[in-house]
Parts: structure tokens; sequence; C-alpha cells
């Protein structure tokens, strides 16, 4: 990097620092900072929520795929991500959006006391805070890692930037800051993925090898192929079903993008956008990383570096920082949305329980108290990530698939399942049993019987054996013991009515009383 490109740094971070502050106006209270006041327009919720789902992990980690098997990277990774979100878009987003406008709540989890009850929503709640620590902990080395490979400084420098950048624009603003900086780094994007598009169309023609041409390259042998390596059927098929849940409200900050917009319609057209750009722009992104064994020689194992060396071989001083842009905005899109995500989730669903004077908070004490949770989140992320490519956690790509995809189900199942009538029955004995047996499962399945078994347990049984024992323990606990009471049935219905039309212009209320959070108000 050379001062250009350091300037286009520069002023990018100085741009997304001003836009929270801008942000700043439109907040009000703990509505505003975790749903945006329900005002959202459906076509920024969706480049938000398709913006959100983005980290510097597709340059490292999944870059590394690419690199060593190729097209497999898209048909197991982007691929479930789109298909599962336009499922969702009939099946979970319109009614992830009714929690708000129906039943008034700022946190996608607030509604499981009355679904279930106060022991399946902490349960939820507190797992799923810790879960996300070292989720995000992965995306801030994963961008680390990228920016000391052009600049040199060490992987903790390089958390700490990213990090004390990200947690201003997004503790001032809240979810509108990371809105508005999600749609000015959707347009980076862009700029930067198509820039390294046409840079290395140009090198391959530079080097006699046409477009087509280049995938019969003795260094692209198999790389064609859709399922290779540990990358299989059953991955593809446990993906999907994780993604589903994961991309349409498991992850929680997906789950604000539908609650932010008007009503149950424009979620739907939120989530149909994303979609779309799930479906049609990482074949863009990809394509540099499938031709990256022809331009570069990864100096990693895994291949994690080689996009970053692409970039800097083939791109001038100026768009080499564009691309580092780049970068840095996907990276900052997802963990600005989990830590406002999760703030939500402390501040509504877990300190109203633990401190008796949560219950009585005013807006401004609320406000204040969430915007200190976004940070104490983004510092335990931080030091989480400091620990990434430890024994502990593994690489990067360990990190994202084995533990965030594998914890993700036992987690979402209840979550997602508890809003759809045909689940009714399922209630708090059925939740807490699918949500344990199924991180008892992750435990058993990736450490004793992957240790005792000879060459481990193969990564798609991994992923998918939890999530497996969740969803039969749901539905099956859910007949032998039927849970469904009125009150529940009640709140059900309520996410399940298709007249939007008062009621979708409610916002949430401020944190209450333990025995009022989640209640219909009103």
């Amino acid at each position: 990097m050379n001062g250009l490109d350091w300037a286009v740094l520069i002023g990018y971070f100085g741009v997304m620092v001003a836009i929270g502050i801008w942000s700043h106006k439109r907040v009000d209270n703990v509505s505003d900072f975790f749903t945006a006041g329900g005002k959202m327009p459906w076509w920024l919720s969706g480049i938000s929520h398709h913006m959100s789902g983005y980290s510097a992990v597709m340059f490292t980690g999944y870059a590394g795929i690419a690199y060593t098997y190729g097209v497999t990277s898209f048909v197991t990774w982007s691929f479930p991500i789109a298909l599962g979100i336009a499922i969702g878009s009939k099946l979970f987003a319109p009614r992830i959006n009714r929690l708000r406008s129906r039943l008034h709540v700022a946190s996608p989890l607030e509604y499981l006391k009355n679904r279930y009850d106060l022991k399946t929503q902490q349960a939820l709640a507190w797992s799923g805070m810790l879960l996300k620590i070292v989720d995000v902990g992965a995306k801030w080395a994963a961008i680390a890692t990228l920016l000391s490979v052009f600049t040199g400084i060490s992987l903790n420098q390089g958390i700490l930037i990213t990090g004390s950048i990200t947690a201003v624009y997004c503790t001032i603003g809240g979810l509108w800051a990371d809105a508005l900086t999600e749609l000015g780094q959707f347009v980076i994007q862009l700029l930067a993925g198509v820039a390294m598009f046409v840079a290395v169309v140009m090198e391959l023609n530079d080097k006699g090898i046409g477009f087509f041409g280049a995938w019969d390259e003795p260094e692209l042998q198999g790389h064609g192929e859709p399922l290779v390596g540990p990358y299989g059927t059953v991955f593809l098929l446990a993906f999907l079903f994780i993604k589903l849940f994961e991309y349409n409200g498991g992850m929680l900050n997906q789950a604000q993008r539908y609650m932010a917009t008007r009503n149950a319609r424009e979620a739907e057209r939120s989530a149909r956008l994303s979609a779309i750009l799930w479906l049609v722009w990482p074949l863009v992104l990809f394509f540099p990383m499938w031709m990256s064994p022809l331009l570069v020689e990864s100096q990693k194992p895994d291949g994690s570096d080689s996009y970053g060396l692409m970039t800097e071989q083939l791109l001038p001083h100026g768009l080499l920082g564009l691309v580092i842009v780049g970068f840095f905005s996907h990276t900052m899109a997802m963990c600005s949305s989990d830590a406002n995500a999760i703030a939500a989730v402390f501040t509504r669903d877990c300190a109203p329980v633990i401190w008796r004077r949560a219950r009585s908070w005013s807006e401004g004490q609320g406000l204040r108290v969430a915007r200190v949770a976004t940070v104490v989140f983004l510092g335990l992320s931080m030091a989480a990530a400091t620990q990434v490519n430890s024994p502990t956690f593994g690489d990067i790509i360990t990190v994202v698939i084995k533990w965030v995809a594998g914890l993700m189900g036992p987690m979402a199942i209840p979550m997602m399942l508890g809003l759809l009538r045909p689940f009714r029955r399922s209630g708090p004995t059925a939740a807490l049993t699918s949500w344990s047996m199924g991180l008892l499962a992750f435990w058993l399945v990736n450490y004793p019987i992957h240790w005792s078994v000879d060459g481990g347990v193969p990564l798609q049984y991994q992923v998918s054996i939890p999530l497996a024992v969740s969803l039969v323990l749901y539905i099956l606990i859910g007949f032998i013991k039927p849970e469904d009471t009125p009150e529940r049935m009640a709140i059900i219905d309520k996410v399940n009515s298709d007249d939007d039309g008062s009621a979708a212009a409610a916002v949430p209320a401020p944190a209450g009383p333990v025995d009022e959070v989640a209640q219909p108000r009103g």
C-alpha cells in the first residue's frame, strides 16, 4: 500500500463515522436503536440484510476453499443462502416483522418468554450471545489477517483498529447507522468487485488464457465440480437447512432487518431482494478466487492468503485501496449488525431478569445501556479474535463452519419454528430439550467421537448431526407432550394473521418489568 491507498482507507473510515453521527439524530429511544422504529424502506432493509451476511471470511476462508476446490465455494455457501432466504421470504420474514408490529418487541428473542417460558428465553439468549462473541471474533481475525498482508501490522493491531472504528459508528447511530453504512459499503463493494473481476479477466487474456478456456488448465483440474472434498451432498443439504434458519433470523441481526420494515409485505420484499443478491453477486466475487491458482501461489496451506496476494499483484494503487476498503466494508457490516442485535438481546431479554433496576428504565436509560452493551460486546468479540488460530478454536474457516454452523441449529430451531402453526404443540419442554441435546450432540461429535474415530468425523456430519438431533426432538416431544396453551396459541395467531392494517405501524415499547416483556401492549 502507498499513500493513495491509505488515503482511500482513511477516507472510508471517516465516512463511516460521519454516517454514525448523522444517524444519531434519528435515534430517540431503544425502538429506534434496535429496529429503526419500523420505518426502514424495504430496499434498504434488503441491501442491509444482504450485506450483514458477509465478512472478510469470504476473502480469506472461502477464498481458500475456492483456491483449493473451485466452484464448490459457491455451490455449498452462497447458493444455499440464496435458496434459504428465498424460502424464508414467505415462511419467516412476514412473521418476524409481526413480532414488532403485533407484539411490540425490539429483540428477536423477546417473544420467546410468552411463546415458551422465561427459562427457554434465557437459555437461548445467553447461549446465542456467547456464540456470537466467537462468531464475530472470527470476523475480526479475518479482516486483521488481510490487513496484515497489505500493511504488515500485527493481527492484534488490525483487530483493534477495525473494532474501534466499528464501535464508534454503530454505537452512536444504532440500526439506522448500520443500514446506511451498509448501503455505502454495498456501493463500494460493487466497484471493488467489478474492478477485481476485470483485472483478472485482463490478466488471463495477457497469459493467452480465455475466459472459458481457463477451466481446461491443469491448475484448475476438478475445480469445476460442484461438490468435492469434504463439501459433499450431505454437507450441502445440512448447510441449506442451517442457512434457512440462520439467515432468516437465527443470526438475530438478520431478523432485525425484517423487523425494521414497515409491515410484513415489505419484509417479504426485503428478503426477496437479499436472495437475488446472494444468488448473483457472489458469482462476480468468486470468479477471481476460482482463477487464483493460475495467477498466484498461496503461501498458506489453506490458501486463505490467495485473494490478498492476487489483489496486490493485479491492481494499481488507488484501486488496491478500494478493494481493501471492500474487505473492511463486508466485515464491519456484519460485525456492527451483530453488535446491535446482541445489545438488543441483552438490554431487552437478559438485563430485566438479572437486574431489578432494569425493569423500570426510562427511555433514555435504556438507550444508554443499549450503547454500553454494544461496546462491551464488541470488546469481548475482539478479545475472542485474538484466540482464533489457537488450539481451542482452530483456524478462521473452522470457527465459521464448524462452530457457528454446528451450533446455530440447536439455538435457532426453537426460535424460528416457534413462529409456525404446524409446530404449535412444541412448548418449553420441546424447546429446552431440543436446545440442550443439540448442544450435547455438537460436543460429542466434534470432540470425544471425533478424537476416537480414525481420521475424525467428516465435516458434513459435524455440522449436520446437531441440527438433526434438535429438529427431531423439537417435533417429537411436541407430539409426545403437547403444550399448546391458549396463551401460546394467541402469540402464534398474532404473527400468522395476514391482516397487516393499522397494527403494522406499531413500534416496540421500551423494556418493562419481567412479567411484561414481550407482552402485547395497547
